[in-house]
């Protein structure tokens, strides 16, 4: 049986074994205006892996020295004591300036399902948790940024009630394939 729990930071090494590494086998093309993109797929002729933890700046291990992670919440999601999968979410934050100084705003900061659990509800079950917790905090809002390469995630967060809203071409000057898509989620 599935469940997901709240972690602490202490837990973070175990996180961040989760992999978050995944294949772009699709660019999402963009067009439209705010309220009304439109993205399509385009198929890439050279499939690639992609790995947020590639850098090691950015893995999860390193976010409590480049963040003041107090209003951060962890989950991590088990099956028969084994992890499938893991999140956290971001609000109220100095300096992290995707929560754009709210404090009616979270921020799906990181969601990620080990790859043979993908597809079986670990990424449903820990979305549910961030957004369950985001509305306990207060919230109004949860945000997410992913990718226009990231055409899995993409498909998830408009299958969770998320409507892109912003569009940011050259958002990423070293990667100029990749558009930046801003996602939020209306909390009830």
């Amino acid at each position: 049986m599935l469940t997901v729990r709240l972690a602490q930071f202490s837990e973070i090494a175990a996180y961040e074994r989760v992999p978050i590494r995944f294949e772009v086998r699709d660019i999402l093309d963009v067009a439209g205006t705010p309220g009304q993109y439109r993205l399509t797929p385009r198929p890439r002729s050279r499939p690639y892996f992609k790995d947020y933890d590639a850098e090691p700046d950015e893995r999860p291990s390193k976010w409590n020295i480049r963040f003041d992670v107090s209003n951060w919440q962890l989950f991590v999601a088990h099956e028969e004591n084994e992890t499938l999968g893991a999140a956290a979410v971001a609000r109220a934050t100095d300096g992290l300036h995707i929560l754009e100084g709210r404090s009616d705003l979270a921020v799906l900061w990181d969601i990620r399902v080990r790859p043979d659990a993908r597809r079986s509800g670990v990424g449903s079950a820990l979305f549910d948790a961030a957004e369950r917790w985001s509305l306990e905090q207060g919230c109004i809002q949860l945000k997410v940024e992913t990718q226009n390469t990231n055409a899995p995630a993409c498909r998830f967060y408009l299958r969770h009630g998320c409507q892109l809203t912003r569009v940011n071409r050259g958002a990423y000057p070293t990667l100029p394939e990749e558009i930046q898509l801003v996602w939020y989620k209306e909390l009830p």
